[in-house]
């Protein structure tokens, strides 16, 4: 460069300072800077921002104290400058909470903060994911009388959309209009998406209405998302509406408009119209992808056209697709509704042989399949299978066993109930609602009320399916139905469920009632309950209780039942096991509150 007669200004040795930073090579960056100010090269703001940005995150302390010396020389910067490029700083460095603590420093000093700090701050809050706190900076902004840029606006507009504060997204996005800002049109996607999420369709129409209104037109990525938000609430018709209107603008759909259509008409259960889609769009040029697949092999499924779904699966690979773990457990969820134990077998087979391992969705799709065929032997060597494969279960595992266990045979209901609680199983709405629902169904609407009343004391968050189950409770005690009941025990055992689950909600309830006893504290209710449960199935039959017992308990328990076994007659051993019971309980216990 000096060669051929030019010499570095400013720009050229920011540039550099820039790459070296990024490189974490600070020693370089700082003898760059020290070259400059020998030849007399004087240093800009950005030249700071880059030195500051990079001691804050790379540098050393003494280099550092260094650079504000020289920040703060007489005529070097503006103070307001000085602030904001330490501001800056802070921000690049990934340290926002220290950003706004100086920002705060610099208001009790009386100095206003400029656009740049507040952008800068936003921004960074906004890009760490942290849409709360940008918010809280741009109302501080507000109160200055300060007005964030364009940019900075789009990406707060984003950031409350996801918080669901959509009306003041709105707001935000009408004030950059009318103060002739531009709209990016990610941000008022990004709004548009947010309605819809959000269920509120109205105004999404009203959104959209209200830009064009304006003369803001929506842009291909606008109507993608128009398109799809109408397609996932069902309403095909105004999407294939808005579908046409965006080919007549000369906007070309793509494969995620197709999809999105095509998805809507499949769960609407207009498979022929999602076909005909799917056919279109080979017509136009666009070849279906995985999620094209997936989806029309999804509603082949929900119609019970297995050896169709089973076909397109075959011919995936002639149009160059490689099943993905969705594309299987589509197959299995599809086989083990229509109970077919035989085709769900092979495409796991499959799965394992193409090298992708089932996933927890694999196995709750499963679970859920032999819990419905009451085949919890199976589902219990399942849910063995998926903790030695390391797969962690969720709540969906735990509610599918759960909803098994209740209607299943009270000893191996016990037993999966002790292996869910080692397992941590942590109850939510969907675990009350289906203890409740088993109430119903056994006949024992009293109790539905009952512990409904007593979820209701705990400020427990009912959904319209709980709702739904206490209003059929009270119907069915109105009307005196004579639904046959369960035998005491199994009764007993569901409240013991029922219990376990209100425990946790209301230790875990946002307003706490100190007078509900925890499960430790009220262990005499829990003993009694189990106690009666292990009787009523000990009178049965001595080589159950003996098997029951030996593979289920501690390792301790185990072999002294057994050696008493071998010496006592029947009797003699069902008697021995009533006078342990009270130890077996309190592993039991001791297990469930550990």
């Amino acid at each position: 460069m000096k060669e051929a007669g030019h010499f570095p200004n400013v720009i050229s040795y920011n540039t550099l300072m820039n790459g070296y930073v990024k490189a974490r090579d600070i020693g370089q960056a700082n003898m760059l800077y020290e070259e400059m100010k020998n030849k007399a090269i004087a240093p800009d703001c950005t030249t700071f921002n880059i030195l500051v940005a990079g001691h804050y995150r790379y540098g050393r302390e003494e280099d550092s104290d260094r650079l504000l010396r020289d920040l703060s020389q007489p005529g070097s910067l503006p103070v307001t400058s000085l602030y904001n490029i330490c501001v800056s700083g802070l921000c690049w460095a990934g340290w926002l909470d220290e950003a706004m603590k100086f920002l705060e420093d610099m208001l009790e000093k009386g100095i206003t903060p400029t656009v740049v700090a507040f952008n800068s701050i936003i921004a960074a809050y906004s890009k760490a994911g942290l849409e709360e706190k940008a918010y809280e900076a741009y109302k501080m902004m507000v109160k200055f009388g300060l007005f964030p840029s364009s940019l900075t606006c789009s990406s707060l507009i984003m950031g409350l959309s996801k918080l669901w504060k959509l009306q003041e997204a709105r707001d935000l996005l009408y004030e950059m209009i009318e103060k002739g800002l531009p709209i990016n049109k990610a941000a008022f996607t990004q709004l548009l998406d947010g309605y819809f999420r959000m269920g509120n369709v109205a105004g999404a129409y009203s959104l959209w209405n209200e830009m064009k209104g304006r003369g803001i037109h929506p842009d291909a990525v606008a109507f993608s998302a128009f398109i799809n938000g109408l397609s996932i609430v069902g309403l095909l018709e105004e999407a294939y509406d808005v579908f046409l209107q965006m080919s007549e603008k000369g906007f070309v759909p793509n494969n995620f408009v197709y999809n999105s259509l095509i998805r809507g008409f499949c769960n609407s259960g207009r498979l022929q119209e999602a076909l005909m889609l799917e056919r279109e769009m080979a017509r136009k040029g666009l070849l279906p992808d995985i999620f094209t697949t997936n989806i029309i092999i999804n509603g082949l499924c929900k119609e019970g056209r297995m050896r169709s779904a089973s076909d397109l699966f075959r011919n995936m690979h002639h149009t160059g697709l490689i099943p993905d773990i969705i594309t299987y457990n589509t197959l299995i969820d599809g086989y083990c509704k229509a109970f077919d134990t035989v085709g769900t077998d092979e495409v796991v087979n499959k799965m394992h042989a193409t090298g992708w391992d089932p996933d927890i969705t694999t196995y709750n799709i499963r679970l859920h399949g032999l819990c419905t065929g009451r085949k919890m032997s199976r589902a219990v060597m399942m849910l063995e299978e998926l903790i030695s494969a390391g797969v962690v279960p969720d709540t969906v595992t735990y509610n599918t066993v759960m909803n098994g266990v209740c209607t299943d045979i009270l000893e191996r209901a016990m037993i999966v109930t002790a292996k869910l609680l080692k397992m941590a199983f942590v109850p939510n709405v969907v675990t009350a609602n289906l203890l409740l629902s088993h109430f119903c169904k056994q006949g024992m609407p009293e109790k539905t009320i009952m512990w409904g009343q007593k979820l209701n004391e705990i400020s427990f968050g009912f959904d319209e399916i709980s709702i739904k189950l206490m209003d059929r409770a009270y119907r069915n005690i109105q009307h005196n139905f004579d639904v046959p009941k369960p035998p005491p025990e199994k009764s007993l055992f569901l409240d013991f469920l029922m219990y376990i689950t209100y425990d946790y909600l209301s230790r875990n309830s946002p307003q706490k009632n100190t007078n509900q006893g925890s499960l430790k504290r009220n262990g005499n209710w829990l003993w009694w309950i189990l106690k009666t449960c292990w009787m009523s199935f000990l009178d049965s039959s001595f080589h159950d209780v003996r098997k029951t017992l030996c593979e289920n308990r501690t390792w301790h328990a185990k072999l002294k039942i057994t050696q008493m076994s071998t010496h006592y007659s029947g009797n003699e051993f069902l008697k021995f096991t009533h006078q342990s019971i009270d130890q077996l309980v309190s592993e039991f216990l001791a297990d469930a509150t550990a």
